[in-house]
């Protein structure tokens, strides 16, 4: 019971903190700097141009950043998209990274982006078969039953967390071998500024963290309600 409790709260600090250190990070250089050419919108319109890809669209979204490889959009948040802030500069930055990434048919992106689209389905599933536990066992009458239908619910619930995992070099690539140097060699930002811009893109890295592991703490959830 204690161990159980003790798990639980390691996880949710884990979960949390990354959280809360990535929203505190973000607020602590998003003031505005009018020493900066434009704003993240602008900046990611400009780099795309540059890099010959008029094609790929800017947009807002309440979504949250992120490139859309189906869409071929880059998307921010209205407070990035319109903002002339260290923060909004850094992300656009990283978002047009991915951009670049599939420009030049990045295996890693490609990969990640089937295996999401492969992922959001099976997650649901895995859920509907995780229900569904209880009235196999009844109607087999056996646990061997419901123990073979836990796996598979279990198994297929963990594609979420593979996807996380996936995610982390795609995202550490995008964030530090293009977006960080694009910033640094186009004089975009000052030099003073680039350590702030490496705190900004280690943090949006640590969402994904968060992310692997929450889906770490919904597994065990559920073993742990199963087991009642």
């Amino acid at each position: 019971m204690i161990r159980g409790i003790l798990l639980v709260v390691l996880f949710l600090g884990l979960l949390i903190v990354p959280q809360w250190w990535t929203r505190w990070v973000f607020r602590r250089y998003r003031g505005h700097r009018g020493d900066y050419a434009g704003t993240g919108g602008e900046l990611a319109r400009h780099l795309l141009d540059r890099f010959q890809m008029s094609h790929v669209t800017v947009e807002t979204t309440e979504q949250g950043d992120h490139y859309d490889p189906l869409g071929k959009a880059v998307r921010l948040l209205p407070d990035h998209y319109h903002g002339q802030s260290l923060t909004a500069v850094t992300v656009a930055a990283h978002e047009v990274g991915h951009a670049v990434q599939d420009h030049t048919g990045y295996g890693p992106l490609r990969e990640r982006t089937r295996l999401i689209r492969w992922a959001q389905g099976a997650e649901k599933i895995g859920a509907v078969v995780m229900m569904g536990i209880p009235l196999v066992a009844g109607l087999t009458r056996s646990p061997a039953g419901g123990m073979l239908v836990l796996l598979a619910g279990l198994a297929v619930m963990s594609v979420g967390v593979l996807v996380h995992l996936v995610t982390l070099p795609v995202e550490w690539d995008a964030s530090f071998r293009r977006a960080l140097p694009i910033l640094e060699q186009g004089r975009y930002i000052p030099q003073k500024d680039m350590e702030g811009a490496r705190s900004i893109l280690t943090a949006a890295a640590l969402t994904y963290v968060a992310a692997s592991l929450g889906g770490l703490l919904n597994i065990w959830r559920w073993i742990m309600i199963l087991r009642r």
